[in-house]
């Protein structure tokens, strides 16, 4: 899917590159064209009104000047006259020749395409007069400026083609890692669903044998529960995320305080770690305003305070803070506990990530950081972890309104 997706990337901007070529190319030959026209009639009717004026050497002409010659016809349509300085003007048959074909064509200008040249017919009262003027010289410019555009629509084709290339690489590279990270997300997805589901089977086949004794009918009971918690659970947590991913309506947000907001959601969590043998402190700077949604907002802190009740250290303390820093305002959660590595740091808000000694020993699934991510980045603000000797602490950055 992935290559088609280039494919047709690199069609469509090569596609519309060749056009923008061609249109431009086009224009310059047409324009290139009606001027070199446009400057040999002009030239040619100076000369009809002025025929004897002549440039002085160190005075250019005020228009182009071409090879040109002069025929006059009588009124019985013989050359009677002829004049110029390019041409051999001895052949009379040749003159007559082209004058009745300029005077057959029954326009006023035009050209004569088997000798190259365009005519200018002038009457009078008594006789005719015809000026002639080489294009050769005009034909030939066009012709060099049709190759002189083929050689540089080749190059610049192939120039935008490689370019096309880079950029159809580079703009499918975020559809390439979402592709990734859906596959993989489908396949830690069915994998979490898989164990439970095998469990409970599992349980459920054991119900059906005969001749089952009580406390084991009890214990496949007990399990088949646990485990469809663990489903409602992961299937909760899909279903918040998938809401998260949707992204929040913005007509939802209001000015609240967040400093309350932060107290109110550190309360229920003090009684749980109280349970565990964990400490609890708190500094939140009161009147810090933000807006968002404060559902969300609570989510976001209740998140990273399971995480810590999860991971700290027994009897340690985790401490919650809050703080303005000019324009914005920083929540930080620290807690005691296993030191994450910095390859992990970068990867512990993606879905599903977790080391392989938490997966057995907390039952998480990896998405509560992915959640708090999103969340975060839907309010315009950020959200990064550090571990420093033993204290992994959480930062969560907004801005103040």
């Amino acid at each position: 899917m992935l290559k088609r997706l280039r494919i047709k990337f690199v069609c469509i901007t090569m596609t519309i590159v060749t056009l923008t070529l061609c249109l431009i190319f086009g224009f310059v030959y047409q324009f290139t064209q009606h001027n070199l026209e446009r400057e040999s009639i002009q030239m040619m009717e100076t000369i009809s009104s002025l025929p004897s004026q002549l440039s002085a050497p160190n005075k250019p002409p005020r228009e182009v000047r071409l090879p040109y010659f002069v025929i006059q016809l009588s009124e019985e349509g013989l050359p009677t006259d002829w004049e110029g300085g390019y041409y051999d003007l001895t052949d009379e048959a040749f003159l007559k020749d082209i004058a009745n074909t300029a005077i057959a064509s029954g326009e006023r200008i035009g050209i004569i395409e088997e000798y190259n040249l365009r005519f200018y017919i002038e009457e009078t009262s008594h006789d005719h007069r015809i000026i002639f003027s080489d294009i050769s010289s005009e034909r030939h410019t066009l012709n060099n400026l049709i190759r002189t555009c083929a050689v540089i629509g080749s190059a610049s084709f192939l120039v935008f083609l490689g370019i096309s290339l880079l950029l159809a690489r580079w703009a499918v590279k975020p559809v390439e890692k979402a592709w990734d990270q859906q596959r993989q997300f489908v396949a830690d997805a069915s994998h979490e669903l898989k164990t439970p589901l095998t469990v409970i089977l599992t349980n459920a086949e054991l119900l059906q044998e005969p001749g089952i004794r009580e406390d084991e009918k009890q214990q496949s009971s007990i399990s088949i529960l646990h485990m469809a918690r663990r489903m409602r659970e992961l299937v909760e947590s899909l279903l918040n995320l998938a809401r998260v991913d949707n992204g929040i309506d913005r007509s939802q947000m209001e000015r609240l305080e967040l400093s309350q907001l932060v107290s109110d959601a550190v309360l229920p969590f003090e009684p749980v770690f109280f349970e565990r043998g964990l400490g609890l402190d708190c500094q939140i700077e009161p009147g810090i305003f933000v807006q968002g949604v404060a559902s969300r907002l609570q989510q976001v802190e209740e998140i990273l305070l399971d995480n810590a009740l999860k991971y700290s250290m027994p009897g340690s303390t985790t401490q919650v803070s809050l703080r303005r820093l000019r324009n914005v305002c920083q929540l930080a959660v620290a807690s005691h506990g296993e030191p994450i590595e910095p390859e992990d740091l970068k990867k512990i808000f993606e879905r599903f990530y977790r080391a392989d000694k938490v997966r057995t020993a907390n039952h998480s699934y990896g998405l509560g950081l992915s959640i708090a991510q999103a969340i975060v980045q839907e309010h315009r603000g950020k959200i990064w972890a550090e571990s420093k000797e033993g204290v992994n602490i959480f930062f969560v950055e907004l801005p103040v309104k």
